[in-house]
């Protein structure tokens, strides 16, 4: 080998160490933690829209059946609350009717006392 082919050769090998430098610092700075979660916090972010933007095309598309579903998942989560209220109503309509709330019958005794 001549000197200028070794000269050639040390000048190729000396560009492509300096393409896998290049490389390796390139996948190194993809690669960093902040980035990789800049990246999933922005796809996520791209979802979340996505989703919200169906629902809101399937709120307007059935409103009524929207309503019904929220209104069951509410008295879902409010169970408690509501068996309880449920069970003041019960024993307070019972109480009205032990406590003497019927109608009133006349006495003969009074209606004659008062002619």
């Amino acid at each position: 080998m001549s000197d200028d082919q070794i000269r050639a050769a040390e000048f190729e090998v000396e560009r492509a160490r300096s393409r896998l430098i290049g490389t390796l610092n390139e996948l190194t700075r993809q690669f960093e933690p902040h980035r990789l979660i800049e990246e999933v916090w922005e796809k996520a972010k791209g979802k979340g829209a996505d989703l919200a933007e169906e629902a809101v095309d399937a709120v307007r598309a059935r409103p009524f059946v929207t309503t019904g579903i929220v209104a069951a998942i509410t008295m879902f989560l409010a169970r408690e609350p509501l068996i309880d209220l449920s069970h003041k109503l019960i024993d307070g309509v019972g109480e009205k009717r032990k406590s003497g709330k019927r109608r009133k019958t006349r006495d003969p005794a009074d209606t004659e006392a008062t002619k």
